[in-house]
């Protein structure tokens, strides 16, 4: 039996969309950029896994081929040679996927759980869907749907926005 990571992926362009995800915890990080393309129905492109700490910040880069030194400054690594077990330890590990290298365009996935594979499953899987897939090419098609609920993407994100706007906070005794 093998462990099964389930994450959570979420957009910027649109912030309904959510995507739930299990995949193998010794799948290479190259094979979840693939599985990644063929759910999203995107045409292969250059592409970057990053870990992210827990406020987003970029820490390691995993490429499709050795770029040599980096232009963001973190070390790099190519896919191919990582599998998601070596670099997701804890529930609420982050990547972020740069899928448009020009446009710094990316989907942010968050660790969700980890569990038993259970037997007649197929792995990797898509296991939840909610709104469209953003357009691969062109940002200016992601509109995002209105609704009166908080966006998944917000919801995630709001951890960030604490002491945003609390005027009753006062630094004077």
């Amino acid at each position: 039996m093998s462990l099964i990571f389930r994450f959570r992926m979420l957009s910027d362009e649109n912030d309904n969309f959510v995507r739930d995800y299990e995949v193998r915890y010794d799948m290479t990080l190259l094979e979840f950029h693939n599985f990644l393309l063929e759910v999203l129905e995107y045409d292969p492109c250059m592409a970057s896994f990053f870990t992210a700490d827990r406020m987003w910040e970029k820490q390691r880069e995993f490429t499709l081929m050795d770029m040599g030194d980096s232009e963001t400054g973190l070390p790099t690594e190519k896919m191919e040679n990582v599998c998601l077990g070596q670099i997701i330890h804890n529930q609420r590990d982050r990547l972020i996927y740069l899928f448009d290298m020009l446009g710094d365009r990316a989907y942010y996935l968050e660790l969700t759980g980890a569990y038993k594979e259970e037997p007649g499953n197929c792995y990797p899987r898509e296991i939840f869907a909610r709104a469209e897939v953003p357009d691969q090419y062109d940002p200016s098609k992601n509109v995002t749907e209105e609704s009166e609920e908080q966006s998944a993407f917000e919801e995630m994100m709001s951890d960030f926005n604490e002491f945003e706007g609390d005027d009753n906070y006062d630094d004077e005794y």
